[in-house]
């Protein structure tokens, strides 16, 4: 039972990334992509560490990879909102494009 588990959250994983692979490589602009690098990514990864967790022979093997998932969502959404914001005031974003500018800007 722990084996059909483990494959059925692996498999997940690796379809979430590979969604957001694609996601990549299909979306048109930055803020676009940078959303398909980081929520299917993160989700995947988390799959991914779920299913590796029940094939771990200890509690001490598995703790490593509860570490791994909280860095994860710690540092993602902070780094796809630095890229963002660094890549907005560098001009590199239309203003015109977003729905919602709360930065102060004219547009």
């Amino acid at each position: 039972m722990t084996t059909a588990v483990s494959a059925v959250l692996l498999l997940a994983g690796a379809a979430f990334c590979a969604v957001g692979a694609l996601g990549m490589l299909r979306f048109p602009d930055l803020l676009t992509r940078l959303h398909a690098a980081t929520k299917p990514q993160t989700i995947g990864l988390l799959l991914v560490l779920a299913g590796v967790a029940p094939r771990a022979d200890s509690v001490t093997a598995a703790a490593p990879l509860l570490l791994v998932a909280v860095f994860q969502l710690i540092t993602a959404p902070v780094t796809a909102q630095t890229i963002a914001g660094a890549a907005y005031r560098a001009g590199v974003i239309d203003p015109a494009t977003l729905a919602l500018d709360e930065t102060g800007r004219a547009t």
